[in-house]
């Protein structure tokens, strides 16, 4: 196995895919082979090495996923120059944070807008002095703001001129080593402002060895196979998993356009993998449930017919089994009726499919599987190059994140309890530290040198672990009693008339939580009792409807203890999303922001008659 990120450019090349990379132009996918790859990262090697870039440079990237993104990836790891990836749904400010505190040399931006976003900061921005633009002409160089300004085109035609010296590339590569740093990521800054995790070359190399093999049980890949990268490349699950795994493992990578040509995409490419969070297989199972709902009686019977033969059969199949002749003939009888229609809207193809950053709904999970689209569940952060725990074929259990990808390191496990339940690590991907922040890299390692995750888990007699909460996320009521918001929260979701929820009530004397409606299913529902609305806002906001959705709360608090029940609940009349700087761009929740955002709704909570 490759101990570095350009070691294993040139390992995978000997695929020679016709499609190494394929992305969406003029209406139609147009593949990039290894070859013509290897040609385009070189000839970008050589321009960036002519124009000054050495290693240890960093040069961020501010782009939406593409083929340039993954060559500019490579070009840097070749040269050991450090990439650092933003989130191209960063807000400025956000964006001019990270470049200021990484020292970015060069800012590559995909398109003027997102130069238009940075262009402000630039003159806060000492240490940049090169913009390189995807989308343009090949002009000349200009100035911008002070810095140089140059095109992809136009670093393709310089690194042209001096294709004799090609070969020169290859010898760069051969002089980085596990321990280089390969990239900067920045958290996402759900408690605070985002750090800068250094993971070297060996720290990614190292967690790709511990999990292809592993993936490679389950997916069994063949020549042709493609994949489809929804996920940010900026985001370290997407960046290992769905771009480096995939690419030393010889699938082709197609890039969807964006998350909502999604649906569109996955027809158009038909892969065979997918990695994403747990929200996109929520809302393809969503329209899947949407139309069901919309209807006759015997519709909805037979999709509750068909969930609960999914129910029975995946039992079987979590266990790598088949079922017996009975339940097998009902399987069969479900998948001629519904199973396989959805499984049409996903390409006909999709055989794998890996899920993380947050709890999948067992029910979903369910679904999948015995629609046979298996999602398997790993757990990691940044921090970690990020997979640390993943679930194997034949030892599958839902809302268990699998098995640690390894056994011990250095003689002492490699994930561990603590005391109070949060999951320790240490092993070779663990990163290096926190960017110039020496104080807090102290801070989450300990004495014996294992990470501290901060996330709160479980672990069964089988060795799978369970991810119970986020450690600083623990509401302590007035009662002196610890909640952990999280697994309500998925309980909740699971309700087919809820399709997001936050749980409150820190330093409260009980438990509230802000509800985003299933919207369709509940229009349906309104529409059934004769109750007319002018919007959203106005259909949330009516005794009835509330009265309707704390109903479905009280099923889930009929499960819970006296202090873990939500007593009250406020209906929120929109979806939160990155977009609304509710959510990371990995689609996680972003607490101190929702609460800031709703402190005057989550007070009403909390007054007489709330």
């Amino acid at each position: 196995m490759a101990q570095t990120i350009a070691d294993l450019f040139y390992d995978t090349l000997k695929f020679d895919l016709p499609d190494a990379f394929a992305a969406k132009a003029g209406g139609a996918y147009r593949p990039i082979s290894h070859r013509e790859l290897q040609v385009r990262v070189e000839r970008l090697a050589l321009a960036l090495h002519a124009r000054g870039l050495r290693s240890g440079d960093r040069l961020a990237i501010l782009s939406e996923n593409r083929p340039e993104w993954a060559m500019a990836d490579f070009a840097c790891a070749l040269l050991g120059v450090v990439s650092v990836p933003i989130y191209h749904t960063l807000t400025a400010d956000q964006t001019a944070y990270i470049l200021q505190d990484a020292g970015a040399r060069w800012l590559l931006v995909s398109n003027p807008a997102q130069l238009a976003k940075v262009r402000p900061a630039l003159d806060r921005l000492p240490d940049l002095e090169t913009l390189l633009i995807l989308d343009g002409n090949g002009e000349e160089p200009t100035e911008c703001a002070g810095k140089t300004r140059v095109t992809w085109s136009r670093l393709q035609e310089e690194g042209e001129a001096q294709d004799g010296r090609r070969g020169e590339v290859r010898a760069w590569a051969g002089e980085r080593r596990p321990e280089d740093l390969l990239t900067l990521i920045y958290t996402s800054g759900t408690t605070g402002e985002p750090k800068g995790a250094m993971l070297s070359h060996g720290n990614i190399a190292s967690n790709l060895t511990a999990t292809i093999e592993i993936a490679i049980l389950a997916l069994r890949p063949v020549r042709g196979d493609r994949c489809l990268s929804v996920l940010p490349l900026s985001h370290i699950f997407e960046r290992t998993g769905g771009h480096y795994a995939m690419f030393q493992l010889g699938i082709a990578i197609y890039y969807a356009e964006s998350l909502i040509s999604m649906p569109q995409n996955i027809l158009e490419v038909r892969p065979a993998v997918l990695m994403a969070v747990p929200r996109i297989f929520e809302k393809i199972y969503a329209k899947v449930r949407d139309a069901v709902s919309s209807g006759g009686w015997t519709r909805r019977m037979v999709f509750r017919w068909a969930t609960a033969t999914c129910h029975r059969v995946v039992r079987h199949l979590y266990l790598d089994r088949r079922p017996r002749a009975f339940l097998n003939l009902s399987w069969q009888l479900a998948d001629r009726i519904l199973l396989s229609k959805v499984r049409e809207k996903t390409g006909g193809r999709l055989r794998f499919c890996v899920t993380g950053g947050a709890a999948l709904n067992p029910q979903i999970m369910d679904f999948f599987w015995a629609m046979g689209v298996p999602i398997f569940e790993g757990y990691g952060l940044t921090e970690t190059s990020p997979i640390l725990t993943l679930n194997r074929l034949g030892r599958v259990r839902p809302g268990y994140v699998g098995t640690p990808v390894l056994k011990t390191w250095n003689g002492r496990p490699f994930l561990k309890l603590a005391e109070d339940g949060e999951i320790l690590c240490q092993g070779p991907n663990i990163m290096q530290g926190y960017w110039k922040q020496e104080a807090a890299t102290r801070e989450v390692f300990d004495e014996e040198g294992y990470f501290h995750t901060g996330d709160v888990g479980e672990m069964d007699p089988q060795g799978r672990v369970k991810i119970t909460d986020r450690k600083k996320e623990i509401i302590v009521t007035n009662g002196g009693k610890n909640v952990a918001p999280q697994p309500l929260e998925n309980e909740l979701r699971e309700d087919f008339y809820i399709e997001q929820a936050i749980v409150v009530g820190d330093r409260r004397n009980h438990l509230a939580a802000l509800i985003v409606p299933h919207y369709s299913a509940l229009r349906a529902w309104c529409e059934r009792k004769d109750l007319a609305f002018a919007d959203d806002a106005e259909m949330v906001a009516h005794p009835r409807v509330v009265a309707k959705l704390m109903t479905r709360v009280n099923h889930v608090n009929a499960k819970l203890p006296a202090y873990e029940r939500i007593r009250r609940i406020a209906l929120l009349p929109q979806e939160l999303t990155p977009a609304s700087g509710l959510l990371t761009p990995s689609l996680k929740l972003k607490r101190r922001e929702v609460n800031e955002a709703f402190k005057d709704t989550i007070e009403g909570l909390y007054r007489p008659g709330g």
